[in-house]
């Protein structure tokens, strides 16, 4: 019996993935129960699969658990929905929403067929898992999510490559503060190019004074 494999990723959350093996005869449902059990989330929530175009623009609905309108409109039910009767490409994308009261919205596509199952192998199979899912916070029927924090690489400290204790910061800052003033009571103060060009031009005043006309020698003539 020949297996489809999917790679399921959140909307919002490309990074996070999974991909999951099931049975060509197998529904819907299993599919939702198998990959709310990849990321430990109740399967027990109002969700929807719609058949969708490469765009990811959703067509028919095939839902579980869903609200009266939708039964009075006659949508087709996951439990009777074989995955088979709805896949007519080889990439087949499905848009997924999963719990209307706090959807979350999900990425569905066949990305293989295997031709035979494994025998002895439970399916629907977990093949591939990547990334932490979000953690769904109930508190008094209200829904949240936490999203699990991406490991940085830490910063470089120079303090403690430096073997600076917490008690050294203080005398660090005086120092710092220190240096600073010292450089700004330097600019501030007179140089010694500056004396220099004073002295120079004193002398040449009074070289100018030797050279001056004494008009008393035109009484001479």
């Amino acid at each position: 019996m020949a297996v489809y494999r999917f790679r399921v990723s959140f909307e919002e959350f490309d990074e996070i993935v999974r991909e999951v093996d099931i049975k060509t005869t197998q529904t819907f449902e299993d599919l939702h129960r198998a990959i709310q059990g990849s990321v430990g989330y109740s399967p027990e929530k109002s969700s929807s699969f719609y058949v969708s175009s490469d765009h990811w623009i959703k067509g028919d609905e095939i839902a579980y658990l869903p609200n009266q309108r939708k039964i009075d409109r006659g949508v087709t039910l996951m439990e009777k929905a074989k995955l088979s009767n709805f896949i007519d490409d080889p990439h087949q994308k499905f848009y997924y929403i999963y719990n209307f009261d706090r959807p979350f919205d999900f990425h569905v596509q066949l990305i293989k067929i295997i031709l035979e199952n494994e025998p002895g192998k439970v399916y629907p199979f977990i093949f591939k898992s990547t990334g932490e899912a979000p953690k769904l916070i109930e508190n008094n029927g209200a829904v949240s999510y936490l999203l699990q924090a991406k490991e940085k690489p830490e910063d470089f400290d120079f303090m403690n490559e430096a073997g600076f204790e917490a008690e050294d910061a203080d005398e660090l800052e005086a120092m710092t503060a220190r240096d600073f003033n010292a450089g700004e009571k330097a600019e501030d103060a007179p140089g010694d190019d500056d004396d220099k060009d004073s002295d120079d031009y004193a002398e040449h005043g009074d070289d100018d004074e030797d050279y001056s006309i004494d008009d008393s020698k035109d009484d001479d003539y």
